[in-house]
């Protein structure tokens, strides 16, 4: 299973799209009606979608899978009484498959029969999407709950966050400790760690500065630089996350502590914790369509 693309939904897709791909440095995909899709380098048709709406929310985070991974999923949601629905695809790349809503509301869309597209050159473009995570306001029943239904894998726990796998990446997604459920951040796959570096310069040749980065985490051990995109989401240009082995050791918090002063390997950037707090709230969960099963509504 892969994390493929997040679909937004926001007043101004138009501005968001030009904003990705002028100045982050993502390439365009195609544009259907309201909905501007922007791809990285590698195969898959698009990364992220914008789609037009009166209001902010997440429609939806999709990964691909196998026929029998989505079986699974299938099966295991409708007996947890999960909200669900099969789903054709209308994006870029078509498939077919399931959307199924976690129990803090958040969207997961698992496709198979997708199809991808010629990779393209740009060193300076995002390749994927390494992970995308979500605020909660119980990470630990978070992760215990996409173990047990969706088939991922806790990685990691930290005092700030429950990382999860669904492959070999040490995380595909994780869920933050925030006390409510949201958005929390979008992260970008570069190529190694000069694009990452290319990219900051870019982002300041626009005035725009890191709200935190460039740094190096330690679960996943990923090198990062996070912004809040002028049009709301916080993004991360990031690398090398740690490839893990099957009998990896969960850690735990206590495995991840840092001198005082420091919270990275590097130590050598600040934070602004409000204004990412802040741009973390923005982007919530919003369900357009009704479970399969009137009772799961």
């Amino acid at each position: 299973m892969k994390l493929r693309s997040i679909e937004l939904a926001l007043p101004d897709p138009a501005a968001a799209a030009r904003f990705m791909r002028d100045i982050w440095g993502m390439a365009p995909g195609e544009v259907r009606g309201d909905t501007h899709y922007l791809r990285g380098s590698g195969s898959y048709p698009y990364l992220v979608a914008f789609e037009k709406a009166d209001a902010e929310f997440v429609r939806s985070t999709t990964f691909v899978c196998t026929a029998a991974e989505l079986a699974d999923i299938r099966s295991r949601a409708a007996a947890r009484g999960w909200p669900l629905i099969d789903t054709v695809s209308a994006d870029p790349g078509a498939g077919e498959g399931v959307i199924v809503e976690l129990p803090e509301g958040e969207l997961l869309r698992f496709l198979v029969n997708t199809t991808e597209v010629e990779p393209i050159t740009g060193r300076d473009l995002p390749v994927k999407l390494t992970h995308i995570v979500f605020n909660s306001a119980d990470a630990e029943a978070s992760g215990h709950a996409v173990e047990d239904v969706l088939g991922f894998r806790v990685s990691d726990r930290t005092k700030g966050m429950v990382f999860v796998r669904c492959n070999d990446s040490h995380h595909s997604t994780a869920f933050a400790r925030a006390g409510f459920s949201s958005l929390n951040h979008i992260a970008f796959e570069m190529e190694d760690l000069d694009a990452v570096m290319r990219g900051i310069g870019r982002m300041r040749d626009h005035g725009f500065a890191p709200a935190w980065g460039p740094g190096r985490h330690g679960p996943g051990a990923n090198v990062y630089a996070y912004y809040i995109a002028p049009f709301g989401p916080v993004i991360e240009y990031s690398t090398a996350v740690e490839k893990v082995p099957e009998d990896y050791r969960a850690g735990s918090p206590e495995d991840w502590t840092w001198p005082p002063n420091r919270i990275d390997q590097w130590g050598i950037s600040d934070k602004d914790f409000d204004g990412l707090r802040q741009a973390e709230e923005r982007f919530r969960f919003r369900r357009a369509w009704q479970p399969a099963d009137p009772a799961q509504a």
